[in-house]
């Protein structure tokens, strides 16, 4: 069992929708994204190309970050996905500066520190300490305790965290977050081991092909197609 995701571009309309659904799973502060995007545009008007392409950690065969981990903070688990476990995280930023991908996200500061402050409001009003213990969350009051129970809801200053492509929803037999929320069901997750699997019958009928193969890391996020408007005259 090896899971693999195909993002199918001609589906994909750009919305972002798979990067809000993965903070608000998740729980990512403001400046990180675990699921995130490269936009670019090239040609001039009125012939003008616009590529969105969504990104997200590629959990590769041979990942390059968990080579590099001296502590195997990054590691591989069930399933074939690259993890990471914060408590032998050092903070050394290996796995990050070995990524081809750019998809690992340092936190500099505490995450969702803000909502730890109790002062400077209008009187009568919520103060962020107040909101988030009336809402009981943990760290803020958005956090999500359902993925709390394979990664810590919130993360520690100095470590590193990316996209697990949502482990504990896998393990209850769901789909990551990211793909339930695809409005145009772009996203398809499976096994790669199965021949018979949706991911695998993609892969096959248009050749689906990673970011960046020539660099043999096993990436197992597929991108199929391109986006092709249509013209109207």
């Amino acid at each position: 069992m090896r899971y693999g995701m195909v993002i199918d571009q001609q589906k994909c309309v750009g919305c972002s929708g798979c990067v809000f659904a993965c903070k608000a799973e998740n729980h990512t502060t403001d400046d990180i994204n675990w699921c995130d995007k490269i936009i670019t545009t090239s040609g001039q008007y009125p012939d003008v190309k616009f590529e969105y392409v969504s990104t997200m950690c590629n959990h590769c065969d041979n990942a390059p970050c968990v080579g590099a981990c001296p502590t195997q903070a990054m590691h591989k688990g069930e399933g074939g996905l690259t993890l990471h476990d914060p408590d032998k995280c050092i903070g050394c930023k290996a796995c990050m500066v070995n990524c081809p991908y750019g998809v690992i996200s340092f936190n500099w500061e505490k995450p969702h520190e803000r909502w730890l402050v109790d002062t400077g409001v209008a009187a009568g009003s919520f103060t962020s300490a107040t909101m988030l213990m009336a809402a009981g969350g943990e760290g803020s009051p958005h956090s999500n305790p359902e993925s709390a129970e394979a990664y810590p809801s919130v993360r520690s200053r100095g470590t590193v965290e990316k996209c697990n492509f949502c482990v504990h929803r896998l393990k209850a037999g769901l789909s990551p977050a990211c793909v339930d929320a695809c409005p145009s069901r772009a996203r398809v997750v499976g096994d790669l081991d199965d021949p018979a699997s949706e991911v695998s019958q993609l892969i096959r009928k248009y050749e689906g092909k990673p970011l960046r193969a020539e660099l043999g890391t096993g990436a197992k996020v597929f991108y199929i197609r391109s986006y092709t408007p249509e013209r109207r005259t």
